[in-house]
């Protein structure tokens, strides 16, 4: 779904942060390897064991400004922290610090791009208070006999219908 050339600036990007990591911290970091099929609303995420970082083609397709000055930036704090401090709260004081004083950039952990693109079907059930919209993964846990409570009412969640 990606051009090479997407992947290619998406990677040049990733190593522009990593060089100013460790122009900050006077020490080599290890590169990543990059996936470009992460799924669902998440516009990337790092795995820190594996030294990897994941990006959703679909989100990047649509938000590629953003990538280039959030989310790539984002996850290689992410491996940066993981790299210096080993586990540590994913977007605790560390991480932060990395994406603040070395990056520059804002701290944020949750992305605001439009996810209409990859937003799978969804299931309306109801409380006593509301309707609530759950996945197709929540759902079949429903099905195989999980429930799920609201957090305001503590009402059982019952299926309404299919979106």
């Amino acid at each position: 779904m990606l051009t090479e050339e997407d992947k290619k600036a998406l990677k040049l990007q990733g190593e522009h942060f990593f060089i100013e990591a460790e122009c900050f911290f006077v020490r080599a970091f290890e590169r990543p390897t990059y996936l470009f099929n992460q799924r669902g609303r998440a516009a990337g995420t790092a795995h820190l064991q594996r030294n990897l970082i994941k990006i959703n083609p679909i989100l990047f397709i649509n938000n590629k400004e953003e990538f280039f000055q959030q989310v790539i930036p984002h996850e290689v704090a992410h491996l940066i922290t993981f790299q210096l401090y080993g586990n540590v709260r994913p977007h605790g004081k560390e991480w932060q610090s990395v994406m603040v004083a070395v990056f520059q950039r804002p701290a944020l952990t949750t992305h605001q791009l439009d996810i209409n693109d990859v937003i799978g079907k969804q299931f309306h059930y109801r409380c006593a208070c509301t309707t609530h919209t759950l996945t197709i993964r929540r759902h079949n846990k429903v099905l195989k006999g999980n429930h799920y409570k609201c957090k305001l009412c503590q009402s059982l969640l019952t299926f309404e219908a299919e979106n």
